[in-house]
């Protein structure tokens, strides 16, 4: 298989499919870029770590990390391999020091692993030109126009405090915000709490 690099571009709410979340893989050496719709829990996994934000108890993918780790099994690579009726299948390339093994895994906890693992992610030319979509200079697909539309953001959600209403907030207001969201395990509301931060200290 010629395998071709990904990299983890973001996550974006489908506000055209409740509850449904857009994982953005991105080329690394080129603009084509796949979009794989996901559940919340699987975007919470993927976002918490996108974000450094530590929850108050493991999540399953942190437990199965912590699994792998203390019995010296070591995720290599992750491998999107195939493509079928809209679905992606991958699989975890595992080493435990005597054998390599290869584990089928849904994508979405494939990529939240890969994050923990800090491993890398690929998948065939084939699969990427089948669903890779290209970007023009105004932000349009160019190409497989039938893609979730992927322009909308999880702060477009209700009950979400948006980036320009968290202004009103002093420095000391956003941690607490920040603490409470992590402890309700909203990451979500945390994230962006975290990025208002991020931004004030830079100024």
């Amino acid at each position: 298989m010629d395998k071709v690099k990904l990299n983890v571009l973001g996550l974006s709410y489908n506000h055209s499919n409740s509850g449904a979340y857009a994982l953005v893989l991105a080329e690394e050496d080129g603009k084509r870029r796949i979009p794989i719709i996901i559940g919340a829990v699987e975007a919470q996994a993927i976002a918490i770590q996108l974000e450094g934000l530590t929850p108050p108890r493991p999540l399953t993918h942190d437990l199965f990390f912590s699994f792998a780790e203390a019995f010296r099994i070591h995720v290599e690579e992750v491998i999107i391999y195939k493509l079928k009726d809209g679905i992606f299948f991958s699989e975890l390339i595992c080493d435990n020091g005597s054998n390599r093994i290869r584990i089928d895994s849904r994508t979405s906890d494939a990529v939240a692993l890969a994050l923990r693992f800090k491993v890398p992610i690929y998948t065939s030319t084939e699969i990427i030109d089948a669903a890779g979509i290209i970007l023009d200079d105004e932000g349009t697909k160019s190409k497989y126009e039938s893609t979730e539309n992927l322009s909308d953001t999880p702060a477009d959600k209700p009950g979400i405090l948006k980036e320009n209403e968290l202004k009103d907030f002093d420095m000391d207001e956003l941690n607490e915000l920040l603490q409470d969201a992590i402890e309700n395990e909203d990451y979500e509301q945390a994230s962006i709490i975290r990025d208002e931060l991020s931004k004030r200290q830079q100024q």
